[in-house]
C-alpha cells in the first residue's frame, strides 16, 4: 500500500499546484480590481472639496483609520495614496483587466514608481506576458532594462542577459505575501512583515534621535509632500535648532539601490524648495537600509558646501557607525524566538 506509482503521486501534486495557482490568481485579480475602485472613489470624493490638497489629506486619514479599524492592517495612508495614484495612472484599467489578470498588487506598486508612462506600460505588459515575479520586475526596473533595450543596437543580447540574471528570482511565495494576508485579514507573524518591521524600527529610531540631546526636535512622520504631478511621503522629519536645518530620514527594508539614493537627494531638494525658511541651513538627508545581511547608513552630501558638513554638522549628528549599531541591535530584538 505504501508503494504508490510515482506518476500517480506526481499527478496529485500537479492538481494541487494548479489549484493553488488559480486561487492565488483569483485573489490577486480581485484585490487589484478592488483597489482601483477604491482609488476612483477617493478621487471622486476629492473633487467635491473646495481645497483639494487639504481635503484629500483629510479623506486619506479618515479612510485609513476606518478601514484599519474594520479590516485590519494594510490600509496605511501611504498605501491609500498609492491606491489613489493607481486609479489616476490607469483610468482605463477596466479595459485592461484581462491582460493584467495575472499581476499582483505588488507588481502595480512597483511600477507606480516609474515616472515614464511608456516604460511603465512596457514593464506591466512584459510582466503579464512572461510571468515575471515581483522580484524580477523590481530588478529589471532598477537596472533600467527598458531604457537599455531602446538604446541597444543588439537588444537580444540585453534580453538574454536579463533572463540569465533573473532566472533565480522567479519564485514568489505568494501566500506569505504580507499584502495578500492583510487584504484577506488573515493572521500573520509581524516579525516577517516588512511593514511591521519598518514601523518598529522607525519607532525606535525616532526616540533614539530625540534622546541624543543635540538639538533634535520632532517635526513629522510619514510627512506628505505633494508636487504638481506626484505625492511623496518622508518617513521621519526633524528640525535641529542648533544647526538650524531640517533633517529628513528615509528607511529602507530592502536592498539599497542607486534609485534610493537618488530619491533621497530629490527629497532634500524638494524640502529645501518647499519647507526651508530664510535663515535655515540646507536640509540634511539620512538614508538607512536594513537589508538582512547588512545595515547601511548614509548621509546626503550638501550640494554647495560639503566642508560645512564635515566641520560642523557631524558634531551634532549621530555617526553612521552609531546608527548602524542601533539598528542592528533593534533588529536582533525584533527577531522571532
Amino acid at each position: 500500500m505504501n508503494n504508490l506509482p510515482t506518476n500517480y503521486i506526481a499527478e496529485i501534486k500537479t492538481i494541487l499546484q494548479q489549484a493553488r495557482q488559480k486561487a492565488y490568481a483569483a485573489v490577486h485579480a480581485e484585490m487589484v480590481w478592488a483597489y482601483w475602485q477604491i482609488g476612483k472613489r477617493i478621487v471622486q470624493e476629492e473633487q467635491h472639496g473646495e481645497q483639494r490638497a487639504q481635503y484629500g489629506q483629510q479623506i486619506i486619514q479618515t479612510l485609513s483609520d476606518e478601514l484599519t479599524r474594520e479590516f485590519g492592517r494594510g490600509f496605511s495612508k501611504r498605501t491609500l495614496w498609492e491606491i489613489r495614484q493607481f486609479y489616476q495612472e490607469f483610468p482605463d484599467f477596466p479595459n485592461m483587466r484581462t491582460v493584467f489578470a495575472q499581476l499582483s498588487w505588488s507588481h502595480f506598486q512597483r511600477v507606480l514608481k516609474v515616472q515614464n508612462a511608456q516604460a511603465r506600460n512596457y514593464y506591466l505588459r512584459e510582466a503579464a506576458e512572461n510571468g515575471w515575479s515581483v522580484r524580477t520586475l523590481d530588478r529589471n526596473i532598477s537596472t533600467l532594462y527598458y531604457d537599455r533595450l531602446l538604446a541597444s543596437q543588439q537588444p537580444e543580447i540585453v534580453q538574454a542577459e536579463m533572463l540569465a540574471n533573473t532566472k533565480t528570482l522567479q519564485a514568489d511565495d505568494v501566500i506569505k505575501n504580507p499584502t495578500v494576508l492583510e487584504f484577506l485579514n488573515l493572521p500573520n507573524s509581524w516579525a516577517y512583515t516588512e511593514a511591521e518591521l519598518e514601523k518598529a524600527l522607525i519607532d525606535n529610531l525616532q526616540q533614539f534621535l530625540l534622546e541624543l540631546g543635540k538639538g533634535f526636535a520632532f517635526v513629522a512622520r510619514q510627512q506628505h509632500i505633494r508636487t504638481e504631478t506626484s505625492d511623496f511621503y518622508i518617513d521621519l522629519v526633524f528640525y535641529n535648532y542648533i544647526l538650524k536645518c531640517f533633517v529628513i530620514v528615509e528607511l529602507k527594508t530592502n536592498k539599497l539601490t542607486h534609485q534610493d539614493i537618488g530619491q533621497l537627494d530629490m527629497y532634500v531638494r524638494m524640502y529645501d524648495d518647499l519647507k526651508k525658511q530664510a535663515g535655515d541651513n540646507p536640509t540634511i538627508g539620512l538614508l538607512l537600509c536594513t537589508e538582512t545581511d547588512s545595515v547601511v547608513a548614509k548621509y546626503s552630501v550638501l550640494h554647495d558646501n560639503p566642508q560645512l558638513f564635515a566641520s560642523k554638522y557631524v558634531h551634532y549628528l549621530p555617526s553612521e557607525a552609531e546608527l548602524i549599531r542601533e539598528i542592528e541591535q533593534q533588529k536582533r530584538l525584533l527577531q522571532p524566538d
